[in-house]
C-alpha cells in the first residue's frame, strides 16, 4: 500500500452502518486514516461519479477507519448507497486539526448532524489526555439523533457528560444546540469550546464563546475538488478551508465576512444562507 497521503488507494467497504434513514457509516480498513487526527478530512472518491471531501470517523480496530455520510447531493447519494464489499478510493488525511492543549481541564464539545465525526474522535483524545469534557449531541428530532451509544462509551468511566437536544423537544433537552449550550455555559467553566456541524449553527456557536471570552475552535465544511489548495473552490474570506483548516479559531473566523453568511456552490458562485 503506498505511504504517500497524495496517492489514491483503492479500499473495500467492510461494514456498513445505518445510523439513520439518510445517514450511514461506512468502515474500511486503511492505516492511514486510522490514524488521522481530530478535524482532518479524506478526499474520497467514488468510481464513475466524483470525489468528495469527508471527515474520519473513529473506529477502534486497529487500522481500521469510517465515514458518515448525509443523503442529499449527487456524490454523497452515490457513497451513501455503497454497500459491503463495495470499493471506494481515498486520499488524505488532509487539513490541520483540533487542538488539546495541555493546560485544559474541561471542553466543551458541540456537535449536529454528521459534524459528530471529527468531535468523537476529539472526545477520544481528551480521554486520553484525562481533559473532562462536557459533549452536547443536537437534532431537528429524536428519529435524527445518532452516535449517542458511541458518544458515552467514549466518556464511560470518566466525569465526563453527554447532553442530547432536538429542536422539537422529543428527546432530550427541548431547544437548540446553542440553546443548550448558553444554559450550560452559565452553570460551568470551559477552557475551550470545540464546535462542528451546521454552518449557521457554528457561527452562533462562534459568536456565543467569544461573547463570554472563552477559546473555541470550529470545523469548517466546504466544497472542494481537490483538498490540495490547487483549485481554490473552498476560499473562504482569502483563507482555503482545505490548506489552513479546516479548523479555525474564533479569533481567525470572527475576522471573516463569509463566516455564517454564504457560500459557495460548484460553479464558484457566492450564494447566501438568506
Amino acid at each position: 500500500m503506498p505511504t504517500n497521503i497524495d496517492n489514491r488507494r483503492i479500499v473495500r467497504i467492510e461494514q456498513t452502518i445505518v445510523e439513520t434513514p439518510t445517514v450511514k457509516t461506512l468502515v474500511f480498513k486503511d492505516s492511514l486514516s486510522h490514524a488521522a487526527k481530530p478535524g482532518q478530512f479524506l478526499m474520497i472518491w467514488i468510481p464513475r461519479i466524483e470525489e468528495i471531501p469527508m471527515s474520519v470517523m473513529i473506529n477502534s480496530k486497529e487500522g481500521y477507519a469510517a465515514v458518515t455520510i448525509r443523503k442529499s447531493g449527487v456524490g454523497s447519494t452515490a457513497l451513501f448507497e455503497r454497500k459491503t464489499g463495495d470499493l471506494i478510493g481515498l486520499r488524505g488525511p488532509y487539513g490541520n486539526s483540533y487542538t488539546l492543549k495541555k493546560t485544559y481541564k474541561k471542553i466543551l464539545i458541540v456537535g449536529g448532524g454528521t459534524g459528530l465525526a471529527p468531535l468523537l474522535r476529539l472526545a477520544s483524545y481528551a480521554r486520553r489526555l484525562k481533559i473532562q469534557s462536557t459533549v452536547i449531541i443536537g437534532a431537528r428530532t429524536k428519529g435524527e439523533v445518532f452516535f449517542e451509544n458511541f458518544a458515552r462509551k467514549i466518556i464511560q468511566d470518566t466525569d465526563s457528560s453527554l447532553t442530547i437536544c432536538t429542536d422539537d423537544g422529543s428527546y432530550g433537552f427541548r431547544g437548540t444546540t446553542v440553546e443548550l449550550m448558553s444554559k450550560v455555559l452559565h452553570e460551568n467553566i470551559f477552557d475551550c469550546v470545540f464546535t462542528c456541524g451546521p454552518e449557521l449553527m457554528m457561527r452562533k456557536v462562534v459568536d456565543l464563546s467569544n461573547e463570554n471570552s472563552i477559546a473555541v475552535q470550529a470545523s469548517l465544511e466546504r466544497y472542494m475538488k481537490c483538498g490540495i489548495g490547487i483549485c481554490g473552490s473552498c476560499c473562504l474570506d482569502g483563507s482555503l478551508v482545505c490548506q489552513d483548516g479546516t479548523v479555525f479559531s474564533g479569533r481567525q473566523l470572527s475576522k471573516m465576512l463569509d463566516f455564517g453568511i454564504s457560500y459557495r456552490d460548484k460553479d464558484g458562485q457566492r450564494i447566501n444562507y438568506f
